[in-house]
Protein backbone atom coordinates (compact mmCIF):
# COMPACT_ATOMS: atom_id res chain seq x y z
CA UNK A 1 0.00 0.00 0.00
CA UNK A 2 1.55 3.07 -0.86
CA UNK A 3 1.86 5.94 1.11
CA UNK A 4 -1.47 8.21 -0.22
CA UNK A 5 -3.60 5.15 0.14
CA UNK A 6 -2.23 4.99 3.86
CA UNK A 7 -3.52 8.53 4.60
CA UNK A 8 -7.15 8.24 3.10
CA UNK A 9 -7.60 4.58 5.02
CA UNK A 10 -6.02 6.21 8.08
CA UNK A 11 -7.50 9.15 8.70
CA UNK A 12 -8.50 9.62 12.52
CA UNK A 13 -6.03 10.03 14.90
CA UNK A 14 -2.44 11.30 13.85
CA UNK A 15 -0.88 13.74 16.15
CA UNK A 16 0.19 17.51 15.42
CA UNK A 17 3.90 18.09 14.45
CA UNK A 18 4.38 19.82 17.67
CA UNK A 19 3.06 16.60 19.58
CA UNK A 20 5.29 14.86 21.79
CA UNK A 21 4.74 10.95 20.30
CA UNK A 22 6.19 7.52 21.35
CA UNK A 23 5.54 4.09 19.52
CA UNK A 24 5.31 0.54 21.85
CA UNK A 25 4.61 -2.72 20.48
CA UNK A 26 2.51 -5.29 22.44
CA UNK A 27 4.42 -5.61 25.82
CA UNK A 28 4.75 -2.00 26.00
CA UNK A 29 8.35 -1.29 25.04
CA UNK A 30 8.87 1.43 23.40
CA UNK A 31 10.80 1.72 20.21
CA UNK A 32 10.22 4.95 19.06
CA UNK A 33 9.91 8.36 20.26
CA UNK A 34 10.38 11.67 18.79
CA UNK A 35 12.27 14.96 20.55
CA UNK A 36 9.06 16.49 22.15
CA UNK A 37 8.64 13.17 23.83
CA UNK A 38 12.41 12.90 25.00
CA UNK A 39 11.94 16.62 26.28
CA UNK A 40 8.52 15.91 27.49
CA UNK A 41 9.35 13.71 29.76
CA UNK A 42 12.98 14.63 30.55
CA UNK A 43 15.20 12.64 28.89
CA UNK A 44 18.04 12.98 26.40
CA UNK A 45 17.95 11.78 22.40
CA UNK A 46 17.36 8.27 22.26
CA UNK A 47 17.41 7.60 25.66
CA UNK A 48 13.42 6.47 25.56
CA UNK A 49 14.15 3.48 23.36
CA UNK A 50 14.29 0.10 24.95
CA UNK A 51 12.25 1.25 27.76
CA UNK A 52 8.97 0.13 29.46
CA UNK A 53 5.95 2.81 28.76
CA UNK A 54 5.20 1.99 32.69
CA UNK A 55 7.91 3.51 33.46
CA UNK A 56 6.89 6.85 32.06
CA UNK A 57 2.69 6.37 32.73
CA UNK A 58 2.41 3.84 35.66
CA UNK A 59 -1.31 3.63 35.26
CA UNK A 60 -1.62 3.18 31.45
CA UNK A 61 -3.26 0.03 30.02
CA UNK A 62 -2.78 0.16 26.20
CA UNK A 63 -5.17 -2.57 25.20
CA UNK A 64 -7.28 -1.56 27.41
CA UNK A 65 -7.83 2.61 26.56
CA UNK A 66 -10.47 3.08 23.88
CA UNK A 67 -8.80 4.08 20.36
CA UNK A 68 -8.97 8.20 19.53
CA UNK A 69 -10.34 8.99 23.04
CA UNK A 70 -8.53 11.70 25.26
CA UNK A 71 -7.33 10.34 29.08
CA UNK A 72 -6.14 11.92 31.92
CA UNK A 73 -3.16 10.65 33.66
CA UNK A 74 -0.10 12.04 35.91
CA UNK A 75 3.18 10.61 34.06
CA UNK A 76 6.51 10.62 35.37
CA UNK A 77 9.54 12.64 34.93
CA UNK A 78 13.14 11.26 34.88
CA UNK A 79 13.32 13.56 37.75
CA UNK A 80 10.57 11.28 39.91
CA UNK A 81 8.47 14.51 39.78
CA UNK A 82 4.83 13.51 38.83
CA UNK A 83 3.18 16.06 35.99
CA UNK A 84 -0.71 15.88 34.72
CA UNK A 85 -0.62 15.28 30.99
CA UNK A 86 -3.02 14.02 28.76
CA UNK A 87 -2.93 11.18 25.68
CA UNK A 88 -4.45 9.75 23.07
CA UNK A 89 -3.62 5.97 22.14
CA UNK A 90 -3.96 4.16 18.31
CA UNK A 91 -2.97 0.67 16.97
CA UNK A 92 -1.58 0.16 13.75
CA UNK A 93 0.22 -3.20 12.05
CA UNK A 94 4.04 -3.30 10.70
CA UNK A 95 4.25 -6.55 9.54
CA UNK A 96 2.16 -8.76 11.03
CA UNK A 97 2.94 -7.41 14.67
CA UNK A 98 0.84 -4.89 16.68
CA UNK A 99 1.82 -1.51 17.50
CA UNK A 100 0.34 1.49 19.27
CA UNK A 101 0.63 4.82 18.71
CA UNK A 102 0.89 7.56 21.97
CA UNK A 103 0.37 11.08 21.81
CA UNK A 104 0.42 13.43 24.63
CA UNK A 105 -0.52 16.70 25.27
CA UNK A 106 0.17 19.06 27.95
CA UNK A 107 -2.65 20.14 30.62
CA UNK A 108 -2.41 23.73 28.47
CA UNK A 109 -3.45 21.83 25.50
CA UNK A 110 -6.92 21.00 27.13
CA UNK A 111 -9.07 23.69 25.76
CA UNK A 112 -7.58 22.48 22.02
CA UNK A 113 -8.51 18.78 22.66
CA UNK A 114 -11.79 19.22 23.37
CA UNK A 115 -12.44 21.86 20.28
CA UNK A 116 -11.11 18.69 18.39
CA UNK A 117 -10.89 15.10 19.40
CA UNK A 118 -9.24 13.81 16.25
CA UNK A 119 -6.27 14.60 13.69
CA UNK A 120 -5.32 13.02 10.52
CA UNK A 121 -3.22 10.68 10.61
CA UNK A 122 -0.12 12.18 8.92
CA UNK A 123 2.61 11.46 11.20
CA UNK A 124 2.38 7.95 11.80
CA UNK A 125 1.73 6.85 8.22
CA UNK A 126 4.71 9.70 7.60
CA UNK A 127 7.17 7.46 10.02
CA UNK A 128 6.27 4.19 8.56
CA UNK A 129 6.78 5.50 5.07
CA UNK A 130 9.75 6.96 5.91
CA UNK A 131 11.14 4.02 7.82
CA UNK A 132 10.45 2.12 4.68
CA UNK A 133 11.95 4.46 2.15
CA UNK A 134 15.06 4.94 4.45
CA UNK A 135 16.07 2.56 6.62
CA UNK A 136 16.46 -1.31 6.91
CA UNK A 137 13.90 -3.04 9.42
CA UNK A 138 14.13 -6.58 10.69
CA UNK A 139 12.48 -8.49 13.47
CA UNK A 140 13.91 -11.58 14.52
CA UNK A 141 13.26 -13.98 17.64
CA UNK A 142 15.06 -14.30 20.75
CA UNK A 143 17.11 -16.64 18.95
CA UNK A 144 17.59 -14.45 15.99
CA UNK A 145 15.75 -16.16 13.78
CA UNK A 146 14.36 -13.35 10.58
CA UNK A 147 10.69 -12.89 11.14
CA UNK A 148 10.25 -9.54 8.96
CA UNK A 149 12.43 -7.53 6.65
CA UNK A 150 11.18 -4.47 4.50
CA UNK A 151 11.97 -4.10 1.26
CA UNK A 152 14.84 -1.86 1.79
CA UNK A 153 16.60 -4.82 3.38
CA UNK A 154 16.11 -6.90 0.69
CA UNK A 155 16.89 -3.72 -1.91
CA UNK A 156 20.43 -3.41 -0.51
CA UNK A 157 21.17 -7.37 1.02
CA UNK A 158 19.80 -8.44 -2.67
CA UNK A 159 17.86 -11.60 -1.13
CA UNK A 160 14.21 -11.38 -0.88
CA UNK A 161 12.24 -11.91 1.97
CA UNK A 162 11.21 -15.85 1.02
CA UNK A 163 15.26 -16.14 1.14
CA UNK A 164 15.37 -14.23 4.09
CA UNK A 165 12.83 -15.16 6.59
CA UNK A 166 13.40 -18.09 8.61
CA UNK A 167 17.17 -17.54 8.58
CA UNK A 168 19.36 -15.49 10.99
CA UNK A 169 21.48 -12.76 10.07
CA UNK A 170 24.49 -14.87 9.46
CA UNK A 171 23.18 -15.35 5.80
CA UNK A 172 24.79 -11.69 5.53
CA UNK A 173 27.77 -12.42 7.35
CA UNK A 174 31.00 -10.83 5.64
CA UNK A 175 33.55 -12.50 8.30
CA UNK A 176 34.63 -9.45 8.43
CA UNK A 177 34.04 -9.12 12.57
CA UNK A 178 35.48 -10.79 15.15
CA UNK A 179 34.11 -13.68 16.79
CA UNK A 180 34.22 -11.06 20.41
CA UNK A 181 32.47 -8.53 18.21
CA UNK A 182 29.46 -10.44 17.85
CA UNK A 183 29.51 -12.04 21.33
CA UNK A 184 29.67 -8.45 22.93
CA UNK A 185 26.62 -7.50 20.83
CA UNK A 186 24.43 -10.78 21.53
CA UNK A 187 25.48 -10.02 25.51
CA UNK A 188 23.98 -6.33 25.17
CA UNK A 189 20.75 -7.37 23.83
CA UNK A 190 20.08 -10.75 25.19
CA UNK A 191 20.69 -8.71 28.68
CA UNK A 192 17.61 -6.68 27.66
CA UNK A 193 19.93 -3.70 26.48
CA UNK A 194 19.85 -1.50 23.39
CA UNK A 195 23.17 -2.11 21.16
CA UNK A 196 24.67 0.65 18.80
CA UNK A 197 27.37 0.07 16.34
CA UNK A 198 28.43 -0.02 12.53
CA UNK A 199 28.49 -4.15 10.88
CA UNK A 200 29.75 -4.48 7.92
CA UNK A 201 27.69 -7.17 5.60
CA UNK A 202 27.70 -9.12 2.59
CA UNK A 203 24.94 -8.97 -0.18
CA UNK A 204 23.66 -11.82 -1.98
CA UNK A 205 25.94 -11.21 -5.09
CA UNK A 206 29.22 -10.81 -2.81
CA UNK A 207 29.38 -7.02 -2.64
CA UNK A 208 29.94 -5.87 0.88
CA UNK A 209 28.22 -3.20 2.66
CA UNK A 210 28.06 -1.12 5.84
CA UNK A 211 25.20 -0.24 8.08
CA UNK A 212 24.92 1.69 11.05
CA UNK A 213 22.93 -0.47 13.33
CA UNK A 214 20.56 -0.10 16.26
CA UNK A 215 18.73 -3.21 18.65
CA UNK A 216 16.29 -3.16 20.97
CA UNK A 217 15.24 -6.09 22.44
CA UNK A 218 11.30 -6.04 23.32
CA UNK A 219 10.89 -7.62 26.60
CA UNK A 220 8.06 -9.67 28.22
CA UNK A 221 6.42 -9.44 31.60
CA UNK A 222 9.87 -11.24 33.03
CA UNK A 223 12.53 -8.40 31.86
CA UNK A 224 13.01 -10.92 29.14
CA UNK A 225 13.84 -10.38 25.40
CA UNK A 226 11.46 -12.40 23.07
CA UNK A 227 12.07 -10.38 20.30
CA UNK A 228 14.38 -7.75 18.35
CA UNK A 229 13.73 -4.95 15.96
CA UNK A 230 17.00 -4.03 14.08
CA UNK A 231 16.53 -0.64 12.62
CA UNK A 232 20.07 -0.10 10.08
CA UNK A 233 21.01 2.77 7.84
CA UNK A 234 23.39 1.96 4.68
CA UNK A 235 26.99 3.76 5.49
CA UNK A 236 28.91 2.25 2.63
CA UNK A 237 29.21 5.64 0.73
CA UNK A 238 30.19 7.33 4.29
CA UNK A 239 32.82 4.46 4.90
CA UNK A 240 34.33 4.44 1.94
CA UNK A 241 34.53 8.46 2.26
CA UNK A 242 35.93 8.79 5.78
CA UNK A 243 38.82 5.16 4.51
CA UNK A 244 39.73 7.63 2.26
CA UNK A 245 39.79 10.69 4.51
CA UNK A 246 41.37 8.53 7.39
CA UNK A 247 44.40 7.77 4.27
CA UNK A 248 44.91 11.57 3.09
CA UNK A 249 44.85 12.71 6.46
CA UNK A 250 47.97 10.06 7.06
CA UNK A 251 49.58 10.89 4.08
CA UNK A 252 49.29 14.94 4.88
CA UNK A 253 50.87 13.56 8.57
CA UNK A 254 53.84 11.93 7.04
CA UNK A 255 54.19 15.26 4.45
CA UNK A 256 54.41 17.17 7.31
CA UNK A 257 56.57 15.15 9.20
CA UNK A 258 58.69 14.85 6.11
CA UNK A 259 58.53 19.22 5.55
CA UNK A 260 59.39 19.57 9.29
CA UNK A 261 62.41 17.42 9.22
CA UNK A 262 63.98 18.38 5.71
CA UNK A 263 62.04 22.33 5.40
CA UNK A 264 62.43 25.59 6.95
CA UNK A 265 58.53 26.00 7.47
CA UNK A 266 56.28 29.21 7.94
CA UNK A 267 52.29 30.26 7.72
CA UNK A 268 51.60 33.55 7.82
CA UNK A 269 48.27 35.68 7.51
CA UNK A 270 47.53 37.71 4.63
CA UNK A 271 49.11 40.57 6.47
CA UNK A 272 52.29 38.60 6.56
CA UNK A 273 51.92 38.26 10.42
CA UNK A 274 53.68 34.95 11.26
CA UNK A 275 51.10 32.34 12.54
CA UNK A 276 53.29 29.95 12.69
CA UNK A 277 56.88 28.40 12.83
CA UNK A 278 58.64 24.94 12.82
CA UNK A 279 61.83 23.66 14.82
CA UNK A 280 63.75 24.29 11.28
CA UNK A 281 62.96 28.04 11.02
CA UNK A 282 63.90 28.53 14.88
CA UNK A 283 67.06 26.43 14.36
CA UNK A 284 68.27 28.23 10.83
CA UNK A 285 66.86 32.02 12.03
CA UNK A 286 68.36 31.71 15.79
CA UNK A 287 64.97 33.34 17.03
CA UNK A 288 62.60 31.46 19.53
CA UNK A 289 59.28 30.74 18.16
CA UNK A 290 57.93 33.05 20.96
CA UNK A 291 60.18 35.75 19.42
CA UNK A 292 58.56 35.28 15.90
CA UNK A 293 54.91 34.66 16.02
CA UNK A 294 53.24 37.53 15.70
CA UNK A 295 56.24 40.11 13.74
CA UNK A 296 56.43 39.63 10.10
CA UNK A 297 59.36 38.58 7.32
CA UNK A 298 61.11 41.88 8.24
CA UNK A 299 62.19 40.50 11.36
CA UNK A 300 65.24 38.48 9.20
CA UNK A 301 65.60 41.25 6.52
CA UNK A 302 68.74 41.52 5.20
CA UNK A 303 68.87 44.10 3.61
CA UNK A 304 70.40 42.40 0.38
CA UNK A 305 67.30 42.66 -1.85
CA UNK A 306 65.51 45.95 -3.55
CA UNK A 307 62.15 47.37 -2.58
CA UNK A 308 61.65 46.18 -6.38
CA UNK A 309 62.04 42.48 -5.43
CA UNK A 310 59.72 42.28 -2.77
CA UNK A 311 56.81 44.33 -4.38
CA UNK A 312 57.13 42.27 -7.19
CA UNK A 313 56.73 38.97 -4.30
CA UNK A 314 53.65 40.70 -2.81
CA UNK A 315 52.03 41.28 -5.91
CA UNK A 316 52.60 38.24 -7.52
CA UNK A 317 51.17 36.09 -4.19
CA UNK A 318 48.48 38.64 -3.34
CA UNK A 319 46.73 37.52 -7.08
CA UNK A 320 46.97 34.06 -5.79
CA UNK A 321 49.92 32.73 -7.80
CA UNK A 322 52.76 30.88 -6.34
CA UNK A 323 55.97 32.77 -6.21
CA UNK A 324 59.74 31.39 -6.37
CA UNK A 325 62.75 32.72 -5.49
CA UNK A 326 65.82 32.60 -3.52
CA UNK A 327 66.50 35.13 -0.53
CA UNK A 328 69.20 36.28 1.39
CA UNK A 329 67.87 36.24 4.96
CA UNK A 330 69.70 37.47 8.39
CA UNK A 331 69.88 35.46 11.57
CA UNK A 332 69.50 36.90 14.94
CA UNK A 333 73.27 36.84 15.32
CA UNK A 334 73.86 38.86 12.36
CA UNK A 335 75.15 35.78 10.28
CA UNK A 336 73.72 35.77 6.88
CA UNK A 337 72.01 32.81 4.94
CA UNK A 338 70.25 31.99 1.64
CA UNK A 339 67.09 29.69 1.53
CA UNK A 340 65.44 28.63 -2.01
CA UNK A 341 61.88 29.98 -1.28
CA UNK A 342 58.52 29.10 -2.54
CA UNK A 343 55.30 30.38 -1.05
CA UNK A 344 52.03 29.32 -1.88
CA UNK A 345 48.96 31.46 -1.00
CA UNK A 346 45.83 29.49 0.18
CA UNK A 347 42.62 31.30 -1.32
CA UNK A 348 38.90 31.65 0.57
CA UNK A 349 35.61 30.72 -1.35
CA UNK A 350 36.10 34.04 -3.17
CA UNK A 351 39.74 33.02 -4.66
CA UNK A 352 41.12 35.38 -2.32
CA UNK A 353 44.59 34.53 -0.39
CA UNK A 354 43.87 34.63 3.33
CA UNK A 355 47.14 32.76 4.60
CA UNK A 356 50.22 31.85 2.69
CA UNK A 357 52.61 28.83 3.12
CA UNK A 358 56.31 29.28 2.93
CA UNK A 359 58.99 26.05 2.51
CA UNK A 360 62.04 27.12 2.50
CA UNK A 361 65.39 25.00 2.03
CA UNK A 362 68.64 26.65 2.89
CA UNK A 363 71.49 26.94 0.15
CA UNK A 364 73.88 28.78 1.87
CA UNK A 365 76.71 27.12 0.69
CA UNK A 366 75.69 26.65 -2.90
CA UNK A 367 75.04 29.96 -2.77
CA UNK A 368 78.79 31.00 -1.39
CA UNK A 369 80.08 28.50 -3.77
CA UNK A 370 78.48 30.39 -6.75
CA UNK A 371 80.17 33.71 -5.87
CA UNK A 372 83.53 31.64 -5.14
CA UNK A 373 82.68 30.68 -8.85
CA UNK A 374 81.72 34.05 -9.68
CA UNK A 375 84.48 35.26 -8.26
CA UNK A 376 87.17 33.25 -10.29
CA UNK A 377 85.29 34.01 -13.53
CA UNK A 378 85.33 37.37 -13.58
CA UNK A 379 89.45 37.30 -12.55
CA UNK A 380 89.73 34.48 -15.04
CA UNK A 381 87.89 37.07 -17.45
CA UNK A 382 89.97 40.06 -16.32
CA UNK A 383 93.20 37.85 -17.00
CA UNK A 384 92.03 36.70 -20.51
CA UNK A 385 91.40 40.04 -21.69
CA UNK A 386 94.89 41.50 -20.12
CA UNK A 387 96.56 38.90 -21.91
CA UNK A 388 94.70 39.91 -25.09
CA UNK A 389 95.57 43.30 -24.42
CA UNK A 390 99.23 41.94 -24.67
CA UNK A 391 98.95 39.89 -27.47
CA UNK A 392 97.30 42.50 -29.79
CA UNK A 393 100.46 45.09 -28.34
CA UNK A 394 102.52 42.08 -29.07
CA UNK A 395 101.28 41.87 -32.57
CA UNK A 396 100.62 45.28 -33.54
CA UNK A 397 104.08 46.72 -32.27
CA UNK A 398 106.35 44.12 -32.48
CA UNK A 399 105.90 41.53 -35.75
CA UNK A 400 103.62 43.80 -37.03
CA UNK A 401 106.52 46.80 -37.31
CA UNK A 402 109.05 44.38 -38.02
CA UNK A 403 106.93 43.21 -41.06
CA UNK A 404 106.51 46.44 -42.35
CA UNK A 405 109.87 47.60 -42.19
CA UNK A 406 110.75 44.46 -44.18
CA UNK A 407 107.77 45.78 -46.53
CA UNK A 408 109.42 49.36 -46.76
CA UNK A 409 113.34 47.24 -47.67
CA UNK A 410 111.34 44.97 -50.57
CA UNK A 411 109.62 48.39 -52.04
CA UNK A 412 113.81 49.87 -52.09
CA UNK A 413 114.92 46.83 -54.47
CA UNK A 414 111.84 46.71 -56.22
CA UNK A 415 113.42 50.56 -57.45
CA UNK A 416 116.40 48.72 -58.11
CA UNK A 417 115.82 45.57 -59.18
CA UNK A 418 112.94 44.28 -61.55
CA UNK A 419 111.78 40.80 -60.06
CA UNK A 420 108.68 38.46 -59.84
CA UNK A 421 109.88 37.15 -56.19
CA UNK A 422 110.49 40.88 -54.79
CA UNK A 423 106.49 41.40 -56.38
CA UNK A 424 105.26 38.04 -54.53
CA UNK A 425 107.30 39.17 -50.98
CA UNK A 426 105.56 42.21 -51.47
CA UNK A 427 102.23 40.92 -51.85
CA UNK A 428 102.54 38.21 -49.58
CA UNK A 429 104.37 41.04 -46.94
CA UNK A 430 101.23 43.16 -47.35
CA UNK A 431 98.69 40.23 -46.91
CA UNK A 432 100.27 39.56 -43.36
CA UNK A 433 100.04 42.48 -42.29
CA UNK A 434 96.48 42.80 -42.78
CA UNK A 435 96.06 39.66 -41.00
CA UNK A 436 98.13 40.75 -38.34
CA UNK A 437 96.21 43.69 -37.73
CA UNK A 438 92.28 42.19 -38.20
CA UNK A 439 93.93 39.51 -35.20
CA UNK A 440 95.33 42.50 -33.16
CA UNK A 441 91.89 44.20 -33.33
CA UNK A 442 89.98 40.86 -32.45
CA UNK A 443 91.88 40.59 -29.53
CA UNK A 444 91.60 44.37 -27.98
CA UNK A 445 91.11 47.30 -30.33
CA UNK A 446 93.26 49.90 -29.24
CA UNK A 447 90.46 52.73 -30.10
CA UNK A 448 88.46 50.87 -27.25
CA UNK A 449 91.61 51.80 -24.95
CA UNK A 450 92.22 54.93 -26.23
CA UNK A 451 88.91 56.80 -27.37
CA UNK A 452 85.86 54.50 -25.68
CA UNK A 453 83.20 52.09 -26.12
CA UNK A 454 81.05 54.24 -28.86
CA UNK A 455 84.21 54.49 -31.51
CA UNK A 456 85.30 50.98 -30.68
CA UNK A 457 81.91 49.69 -31.59
CA UNK A 458 81.15 52.36 -34.60
CA UNK A 459 84.55 50.83 -35.78
CA UNK A 460 84.28 47.29 -35.49
CA UNK A 461 80.71 47.37 -37.22
CA UNK A 462 82.45 49.29 -40.22
CA UNK A 463 84.70 46.47 -40.90
CA UNK A 464 82.00 43.79 -39.70
CA UNK A 465 79.79 45.35 -42.85
CA UNK A 466 82.92 45.36 -45.60
CA UNK A 467 83.77 41.53 -44.68
CA UNK A 468 80.48 39.56 -44.27
CA UNK A 469 78.00 41.85 -46.05
CA UNK A 470 76.05 42.46 -43.24
CA UNK A 471 74.16 46.13 -42.69
CA UNK A 472 73.94 46.94 -38.81
CA UNK A 473 72.41 50.09 -37.82
CA UNK A 474 73.65 51.45 -34.77
CA UNK A 475 71.64 53.61 -32.24
CA UNK A 476 73.31 54.41 -28.93
CA UNK A 477 72.85 57.06 -26.24
CA UNK A 478 75.51 57.68 -23.28
CA UNK A 479 75.99 60.88 -21.34
CA UNK A 480 79.75 59.53 -20.31
CA UNK A 481 82.04 56.62 -21.01
CA UNK A 482 81.88 54.02 -18.46
CA UNK A 483 84.62 52.26 -16.29
CA UNK A 484 87.33 49.89 -18.58
CA UNK A 485 85.66 46.88 -17.12
CA UNK A 486 81.73 47.75 -18.09
CA UNK A 487 82.97 48.82 -21.29
CA UNK A 488 84.93 45.92 -22.69
CA UNK A 489 81.98 43.89 -21.30
CA UNK A 490 79.54 45.54 -23.51
CA UNK A 491 82.13 45.16 -26.66
CA UNK A 492 82.67 41.43 -26.20
CA UNK A 493 79.10 40.76 -25.65
CA UNK A 494 78.22 42.75 -28.92
CA UNK A 495 80.39 41.33 -30.66
CA UNK A 496 80.09 38.08 -29.55
CA UNK A 497 76.50 38.29 -30.72
CA UNK A 498 77.32 39.55 -34.05
CA UNK A 499 79.32 36.51 -34.58
CA UNK A 500 76.46 34.24 -34.10
CA UNK A 501 74.43 37.11 -36.13
CA UNK A 502 76.96 36.16 -39.27
CA UNK A 503 77.18 32.21 -38.37
CA UNK A 504 73.22 31.36 -38.10
CA UNK A 505 71.11 34.00 -39.16
CA UNK A 506 71.33 34.11 -42.79
CA UNK A 507 70.18 37.63 -42.97
CA UNK A 508 72.09 41.26 -44.21
CA UNK A 509 70.56 43.45 -41.53
CA UNK A 510 71.18 43.34 -37.82
CA UNK A 511 70.62 46.71 -35.08
CA UNK A 512 72.74 47.41 -32.29
CA UNK A 513 70.80 49.58 -29.49
CA UNK A 514 72.72 51.25 -26.40
CA UNK A 515 70.30 53.12 -24.14
CA UNK A 516 71.59 54.78 -20.95
CA UNK A 517 68.59 54.22 -18.01
CA UNK A 518 68.33 55.32 -14.65
CA UNK A 519 70.11 52.61 -12.71
CA UNK A 520 71.49 50.72 -15.84
CA UNK A 521 72.74 49.98 -19.54
CA UNK A 522 70.34 48.17 -21.91
CA UNK A 523 72.12 46.73 -25.38
CA UNK A 524 69.90 45.35 -27.85
CA UNK A 525 71.30 42.88 -30.62
CA UNK A 526 68.41 42.04 -33.04
CA UNK A 527 68.19 40.29 -36.27
CA UNK A 528 65.14 39.15 -38.37
CA UNK A 529 66.74 35.97 -39.57
CA UNK A 530 66.53 32.33 -39.30
CA UNK A 531 66.08 32.20 -35.24
CA UNK A 532 65.88 28.96 -33.21
CA UNK A 533 64.17 27.39 -30.46
CA UNK A 534 65.74 28.74 -27.54
CA UNK A 535 64.86 25.16 -25.31
CA UNK A 536 66.18 23.23 -27.85
CA UNK A 537 69.65 24.88 -28.77
CA UNK A 538 72.72 23.29 -27.45
CA UNK A 539 74.57 26.41 -25.22
CA UNK A 540 77.95 26.38 -27.01
CA UNK A 541 80.77 28.60 -25.49
CA UNK A 542 80.11 31.40 -26.96
CA UNK A 543 76.63 32.07 -25.34
CA UNK A 544 78.35 30.62 -22.26
CA UNK A 545 80.94 33.33 -22.27
CA UNK A 546 78.14 35.90 -22.85
CA UNK A 547 76.05 34.68 -19.75
CA UNK A 548 79.40 35.14 -17.88
CA UNK A 549 80.11 38.35 -18.75
CA UNK A 550 76.73 39.61 -17.73
CA UNK A 551 76.56 38.37 -14.46
CA UNK A 552 80.65 39.22 -13.79
CA UNK A 553 79.67 42.91 -14.59
CA UNK A 554 76.85 42.14 -12.04
CA UNK A 555 73.72 42.09 -15.01
CA UNK A 556 71.89 39.46 -16.72
CA UNK A 557 71.36 38.63 -20.28
CA UNK A 558 68.06 37.06 -21.96
CA UNK A 559 67.81 35.72 -25.22
CA UNK A 560 64.71 35.39 -27.23
CA UNK A 561 64.07 33.51 -30.04
CA UNK A 562 62.01 31.54 -32.36
CA UNK A 563 61.92 29.94 -36.11
CA UNK A 564 61.62 32.27 -38.93
CA UNK A 565 61.47 35.31 -36.64
CA UNK A 566 64.76 36.27 -35.58
CA UNK A 567 66.40 36.73 -32.33
CA UNK A 568 66.93 39.18 -29.80
CA UNK A 569 69.92 39.20 -27.35
CA UNK A 570 68.79 41.74 -24.28
CA UNK A 571 71.93 42.75 -22.05
CA UNK A 572 71.47 44.72 -18.69
CA UNK A 573 74.09 45.83 -16.58
CA UNK A 574 74.03 48.35 -13.74
CA UNK A 575 75.36 51.97 -14.26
Amino acid sequence: MDRNNQLHNKREIAPDSSDATILINESGNIFYANQQAHEQFGYKDNELLGKSLKELLPEITPLATEEGKVVHQYGRHQNGESFSIFYRINSFKLGQESYFLIVFHSVKDRSRLKKQQSYPLNELVDLQFALDESTIVAFTDQKGKIKYVNEKFCEVSKYSSEELIGKDHRIINSGYHSKEFMENLWTTISSGNVWRGEIKNRAKDGTLYWVDTTIVPFMDEKGNPYKYLAIRKEITEYKRVVAELKKSVNELIDLKFALDASSIVAITDQKGTIKFVNNQFCKISKYSREELLGQDHRIINSGYHSKEFFTDLWKTISSGQVWKGEIKNKAKDGTYYWVDTTIVPFLDVNGNPYQYLAIRHEVTQRKNAEEELQKMMTRIIDVQEDERKRLSRELHDGIGQNLYSHLITINRLQAEISHPLLDQMQDEATEIIEELRDLSWELRPSVLDDLGLIPAIRSYLVRYSEHHNINVHFDCYLTSRLSSNKEITLYRIIQEALTNVRKYADTEEATVTIRQLDEEIRVVIEDKGEGFDVEKVTRGVGLFSMEERAKAAGGSIKIHSAEEKGTRVVLEIPL
